[in-house]
């Protein structure tokens, strides 16, 4: 760096960080103390010398010049020494350092080419201060709550979306007023920005998903970051203009709900309302997707109406996984019990029905199906990978345990039905596991149940390896001309 460089910055602000690093220029200076801050001793060490009340100045000045690497040598040592030394972090409050890296990070989003690495420096900055409780942490939630919290969540990098949601996250976490304000509108828009954000450019740490988790599930605010992802889904136009009704954030959306969703079953209990308006969307995605193509590929599929319809059954496999079928301890009707009165068992065993019987059944009763006149035309096809594998799994989930459940997907048929899912499908990972499942529930302390399988006739039967192997044939249903599994006597 050049004297004349050099030539603008107070005397005052300079020499002590020259002295303490035994530096000869500002340059030299700041890279010794970053790396003197790495330590816990070291930080402690310089607030004792107040190099954070130098370093701040200098930061103050440098940004209204052109010498931007001053500015971000600066940055990274304040985010230094703000991380975990409290004289640091209640000087940064004193100073009004909130104000000042507001002042920073909007200047560079205004820019035509946002640096991204210097908003994130700034943004650490944030998060090691917000953690030093709440006096800091309602600092910096008037100073950024929403519009300039809403400005860097606009911005799309990966480098900065993970600081904005700790920041966000810590100052709401235990905060109830915060929580309020970030469940209200600005913040539902917030968080859909956020969404969109990271739906491009991905997330590295789990702040994205803790955030998602406490608004989404915990507080049950599903609904509207995904309406506001895409206003035109909640409107009667959408229903009859397919391309419009699901955009990829909302599938996109939909995936990491059921991410968090089964990484935290035990932990989280979501309501009556959330499991209602994922069966709605489920629903709606039913009526749109083609159910005429043989699928490709296993989620995400990368159309999006058939990816909301894969993370919306996987999101109701796993509420259905969760205890309780009445009434919660509040007298609330709990989520599962919710689905159930609102038809998710019909419609799971009737859109299990209309399938085409797995591939290892089609092959063995194909003559059958001829002589019968019927054709794989006759049925639907899984719009995707793993489709019937998620169908039978929401139903095993559902039937564990629950005697009610079990006596009436017999009186519906389904036992049947769920027989013939117990076989290896290339295209149904595990659907042998869930089927077994699904029948091992079924048949648990429940002798109607076992009777009626007991009891299964066989009518022009037609063996196949792999069914024998599990004590089953494959028959034709005179009733129905649908083929079906039932069970083999053994010699």
């Amino acid at each position: 760096m050049t004297k004349a460089t050099e030539s603008y910055l107070p005397e005052e602000n300079v020499m002590p960080l020259l002295s303490y690093s035994s530096s000869s220029s500002i340059k030299e200076a700041l890279e010794v103390l970053i790396e003197t801050s790495r330590t816990a001793d070291g930080r402690r060490d310089l607030a004792l010398k107040s190099i954070l009340s130098a370093a701040f100045h200098l930061m103050e000045e440098v940004r209204q010049h052109s010498e931007k690497w001053i500015l971000v040598l600066s940055m990274k040592l304040v985010r230094n020494l703000c991380a975990g030394e409290i004289v640091n972090q209640d000087l940064f409050i004193k100073q009004n350092g909130t104000k000042v890296i507001s002042a920073i990070m909007q200047t560079e989003l205004e820019s035509h080419a946002p640096d991204s690495g210097l908003i994130r420096t700034g943004l650490q900055i944030l998060a090691n201060v917000s953690l030093a409780g709440d006096k800091h942490q309602c600092f910096i939630w008037t100073q950024f709550f929403p519009r300039e919290f809403l400005s860097l969540g606009r911005l799309h990098s990966r480098e900065t979306v993970d600081p904005l949601c700790m920041i966000i996250y810590a100052c709401c976490d235990v905060n109830v007023a915060f929580m309020g304000e970030l469940c209200g509108n600005d913040g539902l828009l917030l968080l859909a920005e956020i969404v969109r954000t990271v739906s491009a450019v991905g997330f590295g740490e789990n702040w994205f998903k803790l955030l998602l988790s406490r608004v989404c599930l915990e507080e049950s605010h599903l609904h509207s970051i995904f309406s506001m992802l895409n206003p035109m889904w909640a409107s009667r136009e959408a229903v009859t203009v397919k391309d419009s009704t699901f955009s990829k954030e909302q599938a996109f959306l939909l995936s990491i709900i059921s991410e968090i969703l089964n990484e935290r079953l035990e932990e989280v209990t979501v309501s009556a309302d959330f499991a209602l308006f994922v069966l709605g969307v489920y629903k709606r995605s039913v009526e749109l997707v083609d159910f005429h193509s043989r699928a490709k590929c296993s989620l995400p599929t990368g159309f999006a109406t058939t990816d909301v319809l894969g993370y919306s059954l996987s999101v109701l496999r796993d509420v259905c996984a969760q205890d309780g079928f009445g009434e919660d301890d509040v007298g609330r009707q709990t989520a599962a019990a919710a689905l159930l009165s609102n038809g998710l068992l019909d419609l799971l065993l009737g859109q299990l029905r209309s399938l085409e019987p797995p591939a290892i059944v089609r092959k063995a009763v194909k003559q059958v199906e001829t002589s019968a006149g019927r054709s794989s035309a006759d049925s639907s096809l899984c719009p995707y990978k793993g489709f019937r594998r998620d169908l039978v799994a929401v139903i095993g989930n559902c039937s564990f345990q629950r005697r009610h459940l079990q006596d009436e997907i017999r009186e519906k048929g389904g036992i049947p039905l769920l027989l013939q899912q117990c076989v290896t499908d290339e295209d149904n990972p595990f659907l042998r596991e869930w089927g077994l499942w699904s029948i091992r529930n079924l048949l648990l302390d429940n002798t109607e149940n076992q009777q009626e399988v007991y009891a299964l006739k066989l009518q022009g039967s037609v063996d196949v390896p792999e069914v024998v192997e599990l004590g089953l044939r494959v028959e034709l249903d005179p009733r129905t001309g649908r083929p079906k599994l039932v069970n083999c006597p053994r010699p």
